[in-house]
């Protein structure tokens, strides 16, 4: 229960902060995009299926307030967590090369999906400029803001996972 808890205020935290304080704060019209940085560290951290729901509430959140169609972001974000969720048995906490790598592929795709799926298929068909002016920056600022706010999110699900144990330790 409190490990649902915190993941709700993670959500709703990292969302308030991207709307909010990183609008300020961008780079050429660009924000990083801290709710991939969640979903992907939830579901290399925890598993495919909590990355799915982490997913979910995250694109949920995205559609209802800047999606032009309900479930359109929380369906890339679910693919986003699953997928990412395929990596924790190769997950080491120590090592951060492999997050970081996850994250900005993870971005990427995003990125290279909302591409095709907003702009190609209604016929914009400028790829280039919107690689080289959207997402390859926001990968960038993403990395950037992953080195500031993985190491927390880290911490919290470390601190929980040993909560975990010691209250199953008192059943055996």
């Amino acid at each position: 229960m409190l490990r649902k808890l915190i993941t709700t205020i993670f959500i709703l935290a990292c969302f308030i902060l991207q709307s909010t304080v990183f609008p300020a704060l961008d780079f050429g019209g660009v924000i990083p995009n801290l709710m991939v940085i969640l979903t992907s560290s939830f579901g290399f951290m925890r598993g495919d299926r909590t990355g799915l729901a982490v997913g979910f509430g995250c694109g949920l959140l995205c559609d209802i307030f800047y999606g032009g169609m309900l479930g359109f972001y929380a369906m890339i974000f679910m693919y986003v967590g699953f997928l990412n969720g395929k990596f924790s048995q190769i997950f080491y906490p120590e090592d951060i090369k492999l997050p970081l790598a996850l994250i900005v592929t993870s971005d990427l795709t995003v990125g290279l999906v909302c591409y095709v799926l907003l702009f190609l298929l209604r016929g914009r068909f400028n790829f280039s400029f919107y690689l080289w002016k959207v997402i390859c920056p926001e990968a960038i600022y993403t990395i950037v803001a992953t080195l500031f706010l993985y190491p927390i999110v880290l911490k919290v699900n470390e601190l929980l996972e040993a909560r975990e144990k010691r209250s199953a330790q008192i059943f055996v």
